[in-house]
């Protein structure tokens, strides 16, 4: 039997259970105590009426929130765009084609360049409270590299993405039915072992429409769920495709119609927003205070990418949402915990509740309100992973 833990003296608890502390949806819990049982939470509630357990960790009165649940990361890649970054700064403006040259150098690296710069991001990650990831492909555009990409990032994370349909290599620049056809066929085949999920760039200067449809039927057909990069770059229809295909989230949504929103809301699928890649690229940012005003489901997550955004950290994007996109502090920290885990489809993890993952953060601060209101400052000062600290 694993030995449990009892995590007391926690000043403020985020549990993100309503039916918890508070009655908000952060279920917030002041002089706080928690039970760690094996990988699991074993109890929760007032530090006063804490049960005994087999060690004891005291936190000296910090706050205590669930792990971050990043649910759109790119970390299969070889090499930076630094040169590209620096470039933008003085006034080029983003476009989706220096994928491609991160294409090049993943198909020239070895497995164990690329499996060594996913450990670093992961670690990295973990360093600033960061507890579930996801990864996708679509640093190879051949066969055998979506593949590998895939089994590589399986050896980090159970949530994987196919997104062989990232963008048109150049070998099939001038025959991109050949290439969708080369996703849906022995790539898609190739792919699915390593894979839970697939994703399209459905956007101008990727995929349109009709070819993300055909690509996400191929990944359903095959036991894969959908999720959509959608409507990053200007107006477009992949909001529509994602909440047609049933997808769990429709990520960027930068530029949406009032139909767009809508739709999102009645579909019941998740918005995805990337604050990192408006900071980065100089963009518009997405309006999240419309989304939430309509009742849309917004999750939070780092886009962590040599392109468009090369952070690792939440934090970071939680304090970009609160000042440049009107979300409050705690609307914040809900999209990057159990909004994060709303867009995996996950129910053990973004929460702090009996039978939960014991994923926590543990802040050099009295509240989480202090990652927005100190932006910058590394305050996670440990992060746990199924009860084991992993930071």
């Amino acid at each position: 039997m694993s030995p449990s833990a009892l995590v007391t003296n926690i000043g403020e608890l985020v549990t993100n259970d309503p039916s918890l502390g508070d009655g908000s949806p952060l279920g917030l819990l002041l002089d706080a105590a928690l039970v760690i049982d094996g990988a699991l939470i074993g109890w929760v509630g007032s530090r006063a009426d804490a049960p005994a357990a087999d060690s004891v960790l005291d936190v000296d009165g910090a706050a205590v929130i669930p792990g971050f649940v990043d649910s759109h990361s790119h970390l299969v890649f070889a090499g930076d765009r630094a040169e590209e970054f620096a470039a933008r700064m003085a006034g080029r403006p983003y476009s989706a084609g220096g994928i491609r040259s991160t294409v090049e150098a993943t198909r020239q690296a070895p497995d164990a360049t690329l499996a060594a710069n996913v450990a670093r991001l992961m670690s990295e990650l973990a360093r600033q409270g960061t507890t579930t990831v996801e990864i996708k492909s679509g640093y190879g555009l051949t066969v055998a590299d979506e593949a590998r990409s895939l089994a590589i990032a399986a050896a980090f994370t159970a949530e994987t993405t196919f997104l062989g349909a990232h963008v048109v290599p150049t070998e099939y620049a001038d025959d991109p039915a050949s290439y969708v056809d080369l996703v849906t066929g022995p790539m898609l085949t190739a792919a699915t072992p390593h894979a839970k999920w697939i994703d399209v760039f459905c956007e101008r200067g990727a995929f349109d429409a009709d070819q993300a449809r055909a690509i996400l039927a191929a990944g359903i057909a095959v036991g894969l769920q959908p999720r959509v990069h959608a409507n990053q770059l200007g107006p477009g229809p992949g909001v529509t495709v994602a909440c047609e295909a049933g997808a769990a989230a429709a990520d960027h949504c930068a530029h949406l119609t009032d139909a767009d929103v809508a739709n999102l809301r009645d579909a019941a699928v998740i918005a995805t927003l990337l604050p990192g890649v408006e900071f980065s690229t100089r963009s518009p940012y997405p309006d999240a205070r419309r989304l939430l005003d309509a009742g849309v489901t917004v999750a939070l997550a780092t886009d962590c990418n040599p392109g468009s955004c090369y952070t690792s950290s939440i934090p970071l994007c939680i304090a970009l949402a609160v000042r440049e996109m009107r979300m409050t502090p705690a609307e914040a920290l809900w999209a990057a915990t159990a909004g994060g885990a709303a867009a995996l489809r996950r129910d053990d993890v973004g929460r702090l509740s009996v039978g939960g993952s014991a994923d926590f953060a543990v802040l050099a601060a009295p509240s989480y309100v202090h990652l927005a209101y100190r932006p910058g400052v590394p305050l996670v000062s440990a992060t746990y992973h199924r009860g084991r600290r992993t930071a």
